[in-house]
Formats: C-alpha cells, sequence, structure tokens
C-alpha cells in the first residue's frame, strides 16, 4: 500500500484482491437512525466473499450506557483477533449503506493502532450494482494473536472535558454531523430522552453532504468546498448523535489530508443527556 494516501479503496481494487491472504474485508453495517433490524440481517442476506462481521454495538464498552462506546484495548485486541484481523494486514471496511457506519470501524482501528485500513468507497451498494460477486455463508475467520495497542492514538478520540475545553478555549473547532434541523433544535432528537439544539460555538456539517447520491465519497474538490467554513489548519473534533456519522466527517477529513481529526466518542449521547451541559437552540 506504499504510497497510498487516500483512505479509501475502489471497488475495482478490491475485487482484483479477493482472496488475497493480506486483506481483510470487514461488514460493519449499522441500521440507518430510525431504521428496525440489526447490521447482521444485512450481512447474512449477503455481503462480499470473505468478509467477517464486526459488530459495532458489541465490540463496545459494556460498561456505558451510551451507544456503542470505544472498548478498552485489551478488549478491543480479543474480538479483533477472534475475528482474524491481524494488525499487519490490509483491512478494508465496508458497509450496505454506501458510506455510513463503515467509517466507524476505519476510525476504531485506527484509535487501536492498525496501520492499513481503509473505507470501500460505495461499500456493498456500489459493489451490488457493478454485479460483483456476493456470499451468503458466513466464513469462519481463523483467530490470530492480536497485541494490545501498543500505539493507541489519542488524538483520535476526545470525550467530553477534552470537547468543553475545546468549545470553551478555542482550541479547536468542533463540527456536528448531525442535519440542520437536528442542530438548530428544529427537529426532535430520534432519542426522546435527548435535549435538542447543539453545543455553543460548535459549526454544523450535516455527513450526507460529503457523500454523494451515489453512496461514494465526495472529492476532494468537493470536500473542500463542502469544509469551506471550517479552518483546516486548525485542530478539529467531529461530533454527532452516537460518534457514527462523526466518522464520515472524519473521514471525509482524510481525503483532504487530515489524518489526526479526533471524533468526540460520546457525541450528542452524552452531551444533550446531561443536564450540566450548555445547550444553544436556532442557527
Amino acid at each position: 500500500m506504499a504510497g497510498l494516501v487516500d483512505p479509501l479503496v475502489s471497488t475495482a481494487w478490491l475485487a482484483e484482491r479477493l482472496g488475497d491472504p493480506g486483506v481483510r474485508i470487514v461488514d460493519a453495517t449499522l441500521p440507518l437512525v430510525g431504521q428496525s433490524g440489526h447490521g447482521r440481517d444485512s450481512y447474512v442476506s449477503g455481503h462480499i466473499p470473505g468478509a467477517v462481521f464486526f459488530d459495532i454495538n458489541a465490540i463496545a464498552d459494556p460498561d456505558t450506557d451510551l451507544p456503542h462506546m470505544l472498548p478498552t484495548p485489551e478488549a478491543f485486541a480479543e474480538a479483533a483477533g477472534a475475528l482474524g484481523l491481524a494488525r499487519e494486514a490490509i483491512i478494508v471496511v465496508y458497509d450496505a449503506h454506501g458510506i455510513y457506519s463503515a467509517p466507524r470501524v476505519w476510525w476504531t482501528l485506527r484509535v487501536m493502532g492498525y496501520p492499513n485500513v481503509f473505507v470501500l468507497d460505495g461499500g456493498l451498494r456500489t459493489w451490488r450494482a457493478e454485479g460483483r460477486p456476493i456470499e451468503t455463508t458466513e466464513p469462519t475467520p481463523t483467530p490470530t494473536p492480536v497485541t494490545v495497542a501498543p500505539l493507541f492514538d489519542q488524538r483520535l478520540v476526545t470525550d467530553l472535558a477534552g470537547v468543553t475545553e475545546a468549545l470553551a478555549h478555542r482550541t479547536a473547532q468542533v463540527v456536528d454531523a448531525r442535519s440542520a434541523a437536528r442542530f438548530t433544535a428544529e427537529a426532535p432528537e430520534p432519542r426522546a430522552s435527548l435535549r435538542s439544539g447543539h453545543m455553543p460555538g460548535a459549526l454544523n456539517l450535516p455527513f450526507n453532504l460529503v457523500v454523494g447520491e451515489n453512496g461514494t465519497l465526495k472529492s476532494a474538490i468537493d470536500l473542500a468546498a463542502a469544509f469551506a467554513h471550517i479552518d483546516l489548519r486548525q485542530p478539529i473534533v467531529t461530533t454527532c448523535g452516537s460518534g457514527v456519522t462523526a466518522s464520515v466527517l472524519a473521514l471525509a477529513l482524510a481525503r483532504l489530508g487530515r489524518f489526526d481529526v479526533a471524533v468526540y466518542d460520546g457525541s450528542w449521547t452524552e452531551w444533550g443527556g446531561r443536564t450540566d451541559t450548555a445547550v444553544v437552540t436556532g442557527a
């Protein structure tokens, strides 16, 4: 992968490498917000040959009521090893929607010290549209020992205290991937217990504005236009409802050369679910 700096690979690139023992394929499908079912339902109905299913909700911290928070490095190493995700492998992550939940796993693997992780541009949606092979049998991965992240990348994740600091002292730009209507509190949150609105000082860029109608990530030129209100020279933290579409923005920023963007893991589920955090409504 020397010289490959884009965080995405094409379906053609992956199709040429099906069966390559140095490439691991990961299905990271989650239902869309408000959609019923489970990501595994999609996986069982058809997935890219050789892909293993990464359950975002299960490979997560069990000691919090916040959804799919990062697990400990030790728990992650055990789960990744069971899926056969060797650290030295090239790992390609996709989801069934195009680009939605795959970036969350791309981000998670990078936080946990994996050096060669990419997202499949267009995901299963493009793969199917191109008539490429699909299988329904679930492969049995060969477990591999995975060392506990020796290089847990703390730069790539932040928490409530970090976001509070960034907002109070302008040490980073906080960019919210939720829809404009949720950001301004014109639309309610899908999680009924949460307040509506946004963090004071946060900026808004709905994640769908960085993804094309065909489910692929927009070009660098179009992404630069989408991020025109963000200073790409300064630190950036992305946030959303629960840390999933914030990772889409992180992926888009990586295409623009910013591989150091942090994701607020708790996101609005944490911030909007508390009573001691400030919330702003309106634009």
